[in-house]
């Protein structure tokens, strides 16, 4: 928890001197922004190292005591949120489309909301993934 509370503030930090650079000279803010996403791609991999060897040596701990494995339930919880993110892009892309369609043509609105629906069914194809992963843990 403590990691958390160091590394929070610093992406707020490197975000307003980017903006602050950005009024300045706007030629080398491009520069101060790639070397601020590799700082922090750097940081994150630093953050996810840690948080992945703590569950490591808790789901070794929990096997031998008969527990919940760890891994599993990071697998569910990377599969809810990918499919997730995944049908919010689908969404967004196939509402836009059906509310042009429906604003030409108003007779659409069943084909429409079924494309929605379709796009809205990759979330539940990751929860049913989280939940296999879960009852196999």
């Amino acid at each position: 928890m403590l990691t958390w509370l160091i590394v929070l503030p610093v992406p707020a930090v490197l975000l307003g001197a980017v903006r602050l650079l950005r009024r300045r000279r706007t030629g080398h803010a491009l520069r101060w922004l790639l070397a601020g996403n590799l700082a922090l791609l750097a940081g994150a991999c630093v953050l996810v190292g840690t948080a992945l060897s703590g569950p490591a040596q808790a789901s070794a701990q929990a096997a031998a005591s008969g527990g919940v494995n760890g891994a599993a339930l990071i697998g569910a919880a990377i599969a809810v949120a990918g499919a997730s993110i995944g049908a919010a892009v689908a969404v967004a892309y196939t509402g836009a489309a059906a509310l042009a369609a429906l604003s030409e043509r108003p007779e659409m609105f069943g084909r429409a909301m079924v494309i929605v629906g379709l796009a809205e069914g990759i979330a539940v194809y990751g929860l049913v993934v989280a939940v296999l992963l879960i009852g196999k843990a």
